[in-house]
């Protein structure tokens, strides 16, 4: 899962910039609509909700976009009604992609996942020919700031951690989905910083690449995810340090 940091600290890095503002509030009222859908409007009662608007305000999202999004969820907003869609393919050397997407037109996202695959040399698949080796679990990366990372992991595992794993300068934290919410809270109340809090798929295995095929599999997440309906993208690549760090800054 350390290639999973490293390349959400580059999406965290690419995404600043104002320009792609518009498109990330897209992606961010998707997310809102969606979760109010399946788990209801009121954010108390649903988790996935939370974690959605929390995150939308830390983006600084005006507070009517966000009850727009929950709006639409019942119907009561503008715009067609939005699904909740995910894509399996093949990218270099085999790699294992999952692709998490929010629409309006099935047709449409389709066709511009398949046509990205395609150009980055991969293919789409069919459904479950990769969804066997990830498994959905509770992801909550926190920044090391300067202490002990041992000590952060011995504050995650008595929260309720199932598995905390060094990446760089911060620390992913996996957990049971029921868990997440708690062991956050935990954290939280410890004063360690949560840097991010979701639900993630984790590949049960990797596949090594070659720094060419690393770069060019960065390549595929970063298209995908430049796509207005795509959420998420989730890889089962193990990808080096040196690659990450060149790829960056580039």
């Amino acid at each position: 899962m350390a290639g999973h940091s490293k390349w959400a600290q580059i999406k965290r890095q690419k995404g600043a910039a104002d320009a792609q503002r518009g498109q990330l509030f897209t992606k961010l009222a998707k997310e809102i609509t969606v979760a109010a859908k399946q788990g209801g409007p009121d954010p108390a009662a649903n988790f996935r909700l939370r974690l959605a608007v929390q995150k939308a305000k830390e983006n600084n999202m005006p507070a009517e976009n966000i009850q727009r999004a929950i709006a639409r969820a019942s119907g009561g907003g503008e715009g067609a009604e939005i699904q909740e869609v995910t894509y399996e393919g093949y990218g270099p050397a085999g790699t294992a992609v999952i692709v998490e997407a929010a629409t309006d037109n099935r047709n449409r996202t389709v066709a511009e996942v398949r046509n990205v695959f395609q150009r980055a040399g991969g293919s789409l698949g069919e459904a479950g020919s990769v969804a066997w080796n990830f498994e959905t679990r509770g992801l909550i990366t926190v920044a090391v700031d300067g202490h002990d990372p041992d000590e952060l992991a011995l504050k995650a595992i008595d929260a309720g951690a199932e598995d905390v794993r060094e990446a760089d300068r911060e620390l992913e934290v996996l957990t049971a989905p029921a868990d997440l919410e708690r062991v956050k809270k935990a954290l939280e109340d410890a004063g360690v910083t949560i840097v991010s809090a979701e639900t993630a798929r984790v590949p049960k295995t990797t596949v090594a690449l070659s720094e060419k095929d690393a770069v060019q599999m960065l390549r595929l997440a970063e298209k995908l995810e430049a796509l207005d309906d795509v959420q998420k993208v989730y890889f089962n690549a193990e990808i080096g340090d040196e690659v990450f760090a060149a790829y960056s800054s580039a």
